[in-house]
């Protein structure tokens, strides 16, 4: 059943819009109304996510938390003081490239947005194996500094968040 008819509430969803956008019980809006209902999920069933894994660590996740607010408020500081700063300063921005040992693709996603929020750091793209993450950083003068920060101080949590 759930082969041909693989999200049933979204099917009856469907089935009803249809008829209530309409305005109408005539039978050619419910004969398309039962096509789209069965069809569109039916089609569309590759596009759901991921289920979700089992978060563990309540205390990893507050812990990283703040950690990651502490280091937005600093981050916006240093890039405050680069763009407002003699030219010199935004000479040094650059891509680097970082091994990434976790395996989750949730724990990655999750590092993909705090590398966004931080001011000055932007994801740029996984690897197509998803085991190196390129960013680009405005103020790059050490890239062991940058590559041990993001390692140490986000991808020990998440994988003890995500597992693997």
């Amino acid at each position: 059943m759930r082969a041909w008819l693989p999200f049933p509430l979204q099917s009856a969803f469907l089935f009803c819009m249809w008829l209530l956008l309409n305005q109408s019980l005539a039978v050619p809006h419910v004969l398309f109304a039962l096509i789209a209902a069965w069809f569109l999920p039916w089609w569309l069933r590759g596009l759901q996510p991921i289920r979700a894994q089992q978060v563990r660590k309540p205390k990893v996740i507050v812990v990283l938390f703040f950690h990651v607010l502490w280091d937005i408020v600093i981050s916006a500081w240093a890039v405050s003081v680069v763009i407002w700063g003699p030219a010199w300063r935004r000479q040094h921005s650059g891509f680097m490239t970082i091994p990434l040992d976790m395996e989750s693709m949730h724990g990655q996603a999750v590092l993909a947005c705090i590398i966004n929020s931080t001011p000055g750091t932007v994801w740029a793209e996984f690897t197509d194996d998803r085991r190196y993450l390129m960013i680009h950083v405005l103020d790059l003068r050490d890239e062991d500094a940058w590559r041990t920060l993001i390692k140490e101080r986000y991808e020990r949590p998440l994988m003890e968040i995500f597992g693997s």
